[in-house]
């Protein structure tokens, strides 16, 4: 996703909350099946370098869980918090999972 009215219309779907990041989905309501991912991390959080990882950390997770356990025809976005790039990878993955079970629920 690139723009800023999918993200706005993003925050109308259903939210997930994990002490790394935030996720929203929301149901696109057309018939294309394609599951769609975004990632928002603000200057709040740090440095471009320090957002930069943080995003990069992001697509190799939705490029792992996504595809298997997203929600077709959905917006999926990722809100980065501050303490998210400390997180351990794993932890991380285990968190994205379970969120995304909880709101296919």
């Amino acid at each position: 996703m690139r723009k800023r009215a999918d993200f706005l219309a993003a925050n109308s779907g259903k939210r997930a909350s994990t002490p790394g990041f935030i996720l929203l989905v929301r149901d696109r309501k057309d018939a294309d099946p394609s599951m769609r991912v975004g990632f928002t991390v603000t200057k709040k959080i740090g440095g471009a370098v320090v957002r930069n990882r943080m995003k990069r950390r992001f697509r190799a997770l939705a490029r792992e869980i996504v595809p298997a356990k997203g929600v077709a025809g959905s917006d999926h976005v990722m809100i980065g918090r501050a303490n998210g790039i400390e997180r351990d990878f794993e932890l991380l993955r285990s968190e994205f999972a379970n969120a995304l079970d909880r709101l296919r629920a």
